[in-house]
């Protein structure tokens, strides 16, 4: 499949007082027609830079990028018809309702008053906001704001859907919905980049994933091609108490086939095996000849967190600052 987005040796430099900052560091990409390409990486990694590269918000260094053939560069005013963009943070008026934040957009984009109209009661309709349409926005809730600011981005049905970090800040339930909407629009056959530090997010709407980190792609693949980059599956060991948790790490060290790593809290440990079933047996004996006391412990699947803290040594999600 050729690609419809394509990226090729992109490099993107900033100045910070007298230290350069490297954003993108030859970042290459290609995505084809109808699919959901995931940028998956922490703070600063070069996500936003990209998305602001392939919108024509700021202008490379050095590399090209095109949508449909079309160079980002060269003609900035044809890509800005083709594209819709949502950014990290709604982009709407708190003092218009969410009706007339919609209608101002079309008027934006030069449809007639009676095709905006019709278009923003559309667009109502599809994102479930009919009781909330004529609200004003201050009063909208978090998720609210975010399916406006969306809404926004499908005014003029582009074929390609820019979404930075969309789900940030969402509660569980406002990020299904808005998982949902994204699905819908995809299978309508919308190409959408999508920047995210939440690995289920990836895992959920993704075709392809490109992991970034330091301005670069340093693996890509669908969710379960990168997860065979670290292979096998998990033994996974919770300590009842604390204190046991140097005694679980030496019995788990010694029925592993590489590193353990800390799990959700600092009772659990996890660790890749080449048979969990009969390993899990034995590290649970193990552990029990050795009185240290559990309260969980199973067998899984390498996950993408697994897979990220392979090839950097960090977590995707880390402190907004870091």
């Amino acid at each position: 499949m050729s690609a419809f987005i394509e990226a090729s040796n992109l490099v993107k430099t900033y100045q910070a007082g007298k230290t350069t900052v490297t954003a993108l560091n030859s970042l290459s990409l290609e995505i084809p027609q109808g699919t959901v390409q995931a940028l998956l990486g922490p703070n600063g990694a070069g996500k936003t830079t990209t998305v602001k590269v392939l919108t024509t918000l700021i202008t490379p260094d050095s590399g090209s990028a095109s949508i449909n053939g079309v160079d980002v560069v060269d003609h900035p005013e044809d890509i800005r018809r083709m594209i819709g963009v949502s950014g990290q943070y709604a982009a709407v008026d708190e003092n218009l309702t969410g009706f007339e934040n919609l209608d101002m957009v079309g008027r934006l984009y030069h449809l007639s008053p009676a095709q905006s109209k019709a278009r923003a009661r559309e667009l109502i309709d599809m994102f479930d906001l009919v009781e909330a349409g004529d609200r004003v926005v201050k009063g909208f809730s978090g998720g609210m704001r975010r399916r406006i600011d969306l809404a926004g981005a499908l005014v003029v049905n582009p074929p390609v859907l820019f979404l930075d970090e969309p789900t940030t800040g969402l509660d569980p339930r406002s990020r299904l919905a808005l998982w949902g909407v994204i699905k819908t629009l995809v299978g309508q056959g919308t190409t959408v980049l999508l920047t995210t530090q939440y690995l289920e997010e990836a895992d959920q709407l993704a075709d392809n994933i490109a992991v970034i980190d330091e301005g670069r792609v340093i693996a890509q693949g669908t969710s379960d091609e990168l997860k065979l980059l670290v292979g096998g599956q998990r033994v996974e060991v919770t300590v009842h108490d604390v204190a046991d948790i140097d005694k679980a790490r030496s019995v788990l060290a010694r029925h592993v086939t590489g590193d353990i790593t800390s799990g959700a809290d600092s009772r659990t440990l996890v660790g890749p095996v080449e048979n969990a079933a009969k390993t899990l047996q034995k590290v649970l004996k193990d552990l029990a000849d050795a009185g240290v006391e559990l309260n969980d412990a199973g067998m899984r699947r390498p996950t993408l967190d697994d897979v990220f803290l392979q090839l950097t040594g960090h977590a995707v999600l880390q402190e907004e600052n870091a």
